[in-house]
């Protein structure tokens, strides 16, 4: 059975935008991928209505054997923010994925100012935080 994960240095999964997500992605497969590893950084929906994916940056790991582990770091981006609402939620990850099998493991993470997501529908949110 294949195993693939992603871990965060220090375990941290809170992000500012412009921070530098570090990591490193490891993998046991039952055989030598056809094709290579990738590690993406992505964010996606979910929740009411169609599903929306937009992959941000991705990292090809090469020719790599059965089983190992490699660093990477991604820088993350401005926007979107990571939010959470009634209806939809927009939600970031990174994944490392063996190609062309699609197998992954995936750590999600938060982008966020404040190192909390955004609630939207809530009564801060609604009045803008004031009393």
């Amino acid at each position: 059975m294949n195993e693939l994960t992603i871990e965060l240095a220090a375990g941290q999964s809170r992000f500012e935008p412009g921070e530098t997500i570090r990591g490193t992605a490891r993998w046991r497969l039952d055989e030598v991928p056809d094709e290579t590893l990738e590690v993406r950084l992505f964010w996606y929906t979910e929740g009411k209505g169609e599903l929306d994916v937009e992959l941000v940056e991705t990292v090809e790991l090469g020719s790599v054997s059965a089983a190992g582990s490699r660093d990477f770091s991604f820088s993350t981006p401005a926007a979107p923010l990571s939010f959470s609402g009634k209806l939809i939620s927009l939600v970031w990850a990174i994944e490392v994925v063996a190609l062309p099998d699609g197998d992954a493991g995936r750590q999600e993470i938060m982008i966020s100012h404040t190192g909390d997501e955004i609630r939207i529908g809530t009564p801060e949110v609604l009045d803008g935080g004031q009393d």
